[in-house]
């Protein structure tokens, strides 16, 4: 595993690539795209990590932006083209903050935007979005459990910190919020400051990047630590007694290598998920 930093201008696509590159290895992939204007926490599985990206996809995540009063955006934030523009000087830092509490914040319902990565029918939505094809999409509920607002420089600009569920679009809060105030607004300068355990502080440069144990991509589930003769089991994919709890368990063996993850199968066994110890598993970083 790796946390990058990723830089405003590359696509996450972009930083695998690279990535491929700096660690001479195919097997990589990335838990939770950025859009190329974005910047901030991207995590990278690298090798055998890859198979335990699954665990991450439902980590909540954490952002700070800027949200720009009184003009709307065909992209919903400053890259796409001016649809509006909007009076919105009367508009102060209370009636935002009230607003997005009562609105905005907790469980909610949000509309994917056109320009996201969703698929819809096989096609990513920015591909249709492209072409001019604009398609009905269903609201999806997604948390907010953060949505502070802070004053800036310009009193257009609004500072938003956001902590959320995964797939939540911060662009499409700073479209609803502009909505709410009675005019519209746009997302610039968005830059993710946490996924999960993973945080800015770990993060380095595509360039720089260096390896972070493969044991912290599951270390918010329960773990369990079994001996000699239940690590061969496990290197053959056999089925065991389930531990306590629902699951699913990061199994360690006696050395604090990360063997398997398990899960629930049966009341009376549990069956792996995902198996890193045996012949031709191989660990990686």
């Amino acid at each position: 595993m790796t946390v990058i930093d990723k830089p405003a201008g590359m696509t996450s696509h972009d930083v695998v690539n690279q990535l491929r590159r700096h660690f001479g290895e195919k097997r990589i992939g990335h838990a939770g795209t950025l859009d190329p204007d974005a910047t901030g926490v991207l995590v990278v599985a690298v090798g055998n990590a890859t198979r335990l990206m699954r665990f991450l996809s439902g980590c909540d995540k954490s952002y700070v932006g800027e949200i720009v009063l009184g003009s709307s955006t065909s992209t919903l934030d400053s890259a796409g083209e001016v649809l509006a523009t909007h009076d919105m000087s009367g508009v102060t830092l209370e009636q935002a903050r009230a607003l997005a509490a009562e609105h905005l914040t907790g469980d909610i319902m949000q509309i994917p935007p056109m320009v996201s990565a969703l698929k819809v029918d096989g096609r990513r939505l920015h591909e249709l979005a492209r072409e001019g094809i604009e398609v009905e999409r269903a609201a999806r509920a997604v948390t907010i459990s953060r949505f502070e607002l802070d004053a800036t420089d310009d009193p257009m600009v609004l500072r938003a910190t956001v902590d959320c569920s995964t797939g939540t679009y911060i662009r499409s809060l700073a479209d609803d919020l502009g909505r709410l105030l009675g005019g519209g607004a746009h997302l610039r300068n968005l830059r993710r400051t946490r996924v999960g355990r993973y945080t800015l502080e770990q993060a380095q440069p595509p360039h720089e990047a260096t390896l972070v144990p493969v044991e912290t991509a599951v270390a918010h589930l329960p773990a369990v630590t079994v001996d000699g003769p239940t690590t061969d089991l496990i290197a053959h994919g056999r089925l065991l007694p389930p531990w306590p709890g629902d699951g699913p368990w990061a199994v360690f063996g006696e050395d604090g290598d990360l063997l398997a993850v398990y899960e629930r199968f049966h009341v009376q066994q549990a069956k792996p998920v995902v198996v890193l110890v045996g012949a031709e598993s191989g660990q990686s970083s």
